[in-house]
């Protein structure tokens, strides 16, 4: 239906256009946050800006350079962001970049029970264990301090990566989904002069990691083999296995009512 000189149809058309493009570009700033690719992407930023301002104040010389540097960095480029493309690629082959599918949520909750079953038997057993969780924001440069796993996710290696006076023990294990990325990972401290002297080097470890990400950390006590688990720069402690597993479902899963289990964490705290 034509308005004026303009047709409606073409509205409509560029504003789904507007919406795809916006979206894609969310979606790849999503896969590249928290990795090193954002300082990289920094710097290109920073030169393209460099190359326009040359070209409007007329530096030839250093425009000439920079105009070389744009030629050819389509290429550097690719090779730079080779890691973050195949990931992105292989998601897109998957049918996982741009939703969640029911495959998804069956690998979250493998993970989420894997996490229980193997947190109750250390916790009772009193071994140390801090397990960290990535979501949106990525966690690999974490990942490329420890030694990487790439393994399938089950308790039974959870559990195993724990055992004192093994060579993996120390650190924290980060996994993604169903998969255990990398274990014996060096977390940033937490500095706030606010966490409890009882706490130690896991707890803090803890909170650092929760507070520059938006990843979950539990923490499994050596001293005392209660579980924590970190959000948000927020520790809870002392959680029992079905407020812990109520946690990781509302946090992790959206098949999971969010009002139930917030319910059920708040009358938790209560009884506190």
């Amino acid at each position: 239906m034509p308005v004026g000189n303009v047709n409606v149809f073409d509205y409509i058309t560029e504003i789904i256009d507007i919406l795809l493009v916006t979206y894609v570009i969310y979606k790849i700033i999503m896969l590249i946050r928290g990795t090193k690719a954002v300082q990289l992407l920094k710097g290109i930023t920073v030169i393209i800006a460099a190359w326009f301002l040359s070209s409007f104040f007329e530096l030839n010389t250093l425009h000439w350079i920079l105009e070389r540097v744009v030629l050819y960095g389509l290429l550097a480029i690719i090779i730079i962001f080779q890691p973050e493309l195949r990931r992105a690629l292989e998601q897109l082959g998957r049918g996982r970049l741009f939703a969640r599918t029911a495959v998804e949520e069956e690998e979250t909750n493998k993970m989420v029970e894997a996490i229980i079953k193997s947190s109750s038997y250390m916790g009772k057993r009193r071994i140390g264990a801090l397990i960290s969780i990535e979501r949106e924001t990525g966690l690999n440069d974490y990942v490329e301090t420890g030694i990487p796993m790439n393994a399938k996710l089950t308790s039974e290696l959870l559990i195993n990566i724990f055992i004192p006076n093994t060579p993996l023990h120390d650190g924290a294990v980060i996994l993604k989904k169903d998969e255990i990325l990398a274990a014996a990972c060096y977390l940033p401290l937490s500095e706030s002069p606010f966490i409890s002297k009882e706490l130690g080097t896991r707890h803090r470890a803890a909170l650092g990691i929760s507070e520059v990400t938006d990843s979950l950390t539990l923490i499994v006590s050596e001293e005392t083999g209660s579980i924590s688990l970190t959000k948000n720069g927020e520790l809870h402690r002392n959680l029992s296995e079905e407020v812990l597993r109520d946690l990781l479902n509302a946090e992790l899963n959206p098949a999971v009512s969010k009002t139930e289990t917030s319910n059920r964490f708040s009358n938790w705290r209560g009884k506190k």
